[in-house]
């Protein structure tokens, strides 16, 4: 401000040299800003002149003009001077001009008066000077002013598309705001027709979002605002509009006509009556019009905009459903509010977007936008259409009656929960619609049952934890036990393989036909401190005794076992420990490393020293591969290496052993549960539930422990 002239820069705006305005005006854009400057070049009159520019100067002077009065409204400055021909004289740029600079400028005017704070109240002349209906004579002059802002936001230019965005938020926000009851939908259904849901979903997925990120999370705030308004809005059969909208549902079900008609008037009244004109649709009772309470004027627009979409199936639907018992019927009413609700809650639209400060933190990072920015709620009657044909599914699949209705309503919000929840930012919303049209019932089921676990979990969670701990090592020291035991009893390894007795040259399908050359029997000693074994020529119908198995290693020496056993277990194989593959596999190796000793080390002083006193000696001795097992199976295998490995008091590794303990933890908590009791010095205190009569039961039933069935 100091070293700029202000009195010369107001002269120099009026000069009649279009070069010497060009440079004020330019010089202006940059200082306007500052509100003191700006008290100033009030003050010497420079703002009449700066009006008259934006109004006759063209080029870029015209442009310079707008940005500078522009900047002056965004300090709260300039107002006075704001009239109707300056409004259409902004909407014309808008319309008509092609130059980017320009149409900057002139959005950044309409977007501070649209946004500028008036009194609905005032019916004096200035209050029309403001707000929406500050547009409206000038929009009514250029009706195509809509469309071409909705087209802007396709423009390459990522500033001038982050400023159409701004002035169409701000002409949804008055117009949800400040617009009487008839007048805001109207506007709003002639932007969503000119395709500004389609524009923005667009920006939202695009990689532009960097510079449109402050204007798009607006856009999805308004747009949870326009959905809290009309679940706001009370289905009231007084209003035309929703009594057309009703009567449209109710003849898009092609009701049955009469086909005699009577001649009195009384037998005629009844006849054409459906004693279930509504109930037949979905509704409860006859009465539909509170049924919409929960979701308002909201679930009417879901529910008509179904049906107006998918009319024949909607018919052909209610024909399959009039042929079963009245409570087989899908209720399709009921189901369309249910999925309303369902994303209503999902999508935490009474949550503005704009009244979080975490959100305006995490624009600060990109990887902040997943989680802010949700595109499709944009797509909300894509997603509800979806999410009521699934429900018709899951009715069908799971052979549901009326009183299953809650159940197979949360089967669908599992269901949105884990594809739309689960969705992407730039996830198309086809794909999610195939997600959900072909998710399979079985996996839902299975993620129902997860969520149920983590519930239990969340309430119950502290009184648990210190009992699964306490049956996890239970569970842990039963299966070692099991699995030493295995070693006790001894087993079969092949020795080494061979691939030919002749001389022949060995094939490609030679080696798919190895057979063993010997067989070593490995048996564990019964003080469990020594691995017997010893080679055979031929597997043998009984086990050898320990007498005649000549070698052995003493399990002290040994350092570690090592293995190329995979972590998980075979397609084939099951929790049964005693399932072996019909022929040897000589991939699945179990190698025993230890230390040989230069003295013998199979006197009974070496035995009874202690950790400390023996790793010294162990430090100076060499490890070597004691011996090597071929386990003939990927059970057998999963037996001796965390047979083993516990022996040494090591954890087991292999998927085969874990899930045996888990299996086995998990069993001995669901018996420790059944020891519950239903009283209120109870931590698990709750309402005791309805135990089944056994009335006309037999004995004859048995256990699905494992889940086969």
């Amino acid at each position: 401000m100091d070293s700029i002239n202000i009195p010369e820069l107001v002269e120099r705006l009026g000069s009649e040299e279009d070069a010497v305005r060009k440079m004020a005006v330019f010089k202006l854009q940059s200082n306007i800003g500052d509100p003191s400057f700006a008290d100033v070049f009030i003050a010497d009159g420079g703002l009449t002149k700066l009006r008259y520019l934006t109004l006759h100067a063209t080029g870029n002077t015209l442009a310079y003009s707008l940005t500078s009065f522009s900047r002056l409204l965004e300090v709260d400055k300039g107002w006075d001077y704001v009239n109707q021909q300056l409004v259409e004289r902004v909407v014309e740029l808008v319309v008509t001009h092609p130059l980017v600079n320009i149409l900057r400028g002139a959005m950044s005017i309409l977007v501070s008066i649209v946004s500028h704070p008036h009194n609905m109240s005032s019916k004096s002349p200035e209050s029309d000077a403001f707000g929406f209906r500050a547009l409206k004579p000038a929009i009514s002059i250029y009706p195509q002013f809509l469309e071409m802002l909705v087209s802007r936001l396709s423009s390459a230019d990522h500033a001038l598309c982050a400023n159409a965005l701004q002035l169409i938020n701000s002409l949804m926000r008055e117009a949800i705001t400040n617009d009487s009851q008839t007048d805001w939908p109207k506007f709003i259904k002639k932007l969503q027709d000119l395709g500004v849901i389609k524009a923005v979903y667009t920006l939202m997925q695009s990689t532009a979002l960097q510079d449109l990120a402050h204007p798009l999370l607006e856009f999805q705030a308004l747009s949870k605002a326009l959905l809290r308004k009309w679940k706001e809005i009370p289905v009231d059969l007084g209003r035309s509009d929703h009594r057309r909208a009703l009567k449209a549902l109710h003849l898009a079900s092609n009701p049955e006509r009469p086909s005699d008609p009577v001649e009195n008037g009384d037998d005629d009244a009844k006849r054409r009556h459906n004693p279930e004109k509504w109930r037949r649709l979905g509704f409860e009772s006859e009465t539909p019009a509170w049924e919409f309470e929960e979701v308002g004027f909201l679930g009417m627009r879901d529910l008509t905009d179904y049906v107006k979409k998918h009319e024949d199936g909607f018919q052909k639907l209610l024909l399959e459903q009039s042929t079963k018992p009245t409570e087989q019927r899908c209720p399709i009413a009921r189901a369309s509010l249910a999925v309303t609700e369902i994303l209503y809650e999902h999508f935490e639209v009474d949550k503005s977007d704009l009244d979080d400060v975490k959100s305006y933190l995490a624009l600060e990072s990109r990887s902040g936008f997943e989680k802010v920015f949700k595109p499709l709620i944009l797509q909300w009657s894509c997603l509800h259409i979806s999410g009521l044909q699934a429900f018709f599914r899951l009715w069908a699949a799971t052979g549901a009656e009326l009183e299953d209705f809650v159940k197979v309503v949360e089967l669908v919000r599992i269901l949105l929960e884990a594809v739309v929840g689960g969705a992407t930012r730039t996830k198309d919303v086809k794909e999610v619609e195939d997600e959900i049209e072909e998710f399979e019932y079985q996996r839902l089921r299975q993620l129902q049952m997860e969520l149920l676990e983590l519930t239990y979990e969340d309430t119950w969670g502290h009184h648990l934890r210190q009992v699964r701990d306490e049956l996890s090592h239970e569970a842990l020291q039963f299966v070692k036990e099991q699995r030493i035991r295995c070693l006790l009893q001894g087993a079969w390894f092949p020795n080494g393989l061979s691939y030919k007795a002749e001389g022949a040259p060995v094939t490609k399908l030679d080696l798919k036909r190895s057979v063993p050359s010997s067989y070593r029997f490995v048996k564990l000693s019964h003080n469990r401190r020594y691995l017997h074994y010893a080679d055979f020529d031929s597997q043998g119908e009984d086990e050898p005794g320990l007498e005649s198995l000549r070698d052995k290693i003493d399990l002290s020496m040994v350092s570690s076992v090592a293995s190329n056993v995979s972590s998980n277990s075979d397609s084939d194989s099951s929790t049964s420990t005693l399932k072996t593959l019909p022929q040897p596999s000589s991939s699945t190796k179990i190698t025993i490393h230890g230390y040989i000793s230069s003295v013998a080390s199979s006197s009974e002083a070496s035995h009874r020293r202690t950790r400390s006193n023996s790793s010294k000696s162990i430090n100076a001795r060499k490890e070597v591969v004691l011996l090597i097992l071929y386990p003939q199976s990927h059970s057998l295998a999963s037996e001796w290496l965390d047979g083993l490995l516990m022996l040494l008091n090591q954890q087991p590794i292999t998927a085969e052993t874990n899930t045996l303990i888990s299996l086995v933890s998990n069993y001995g908590l669901k018996i420790r549960l059944l020891n519950v009791r239903f009283g209120d010095d109870s931590p698990l205190a709750c309402e005791e539930p309805e135990i089944p009569s056994r009335e006309g039961l037999d004995e004859d039933y048995y256990y699905d422990v494992f889940g086969g069935i």
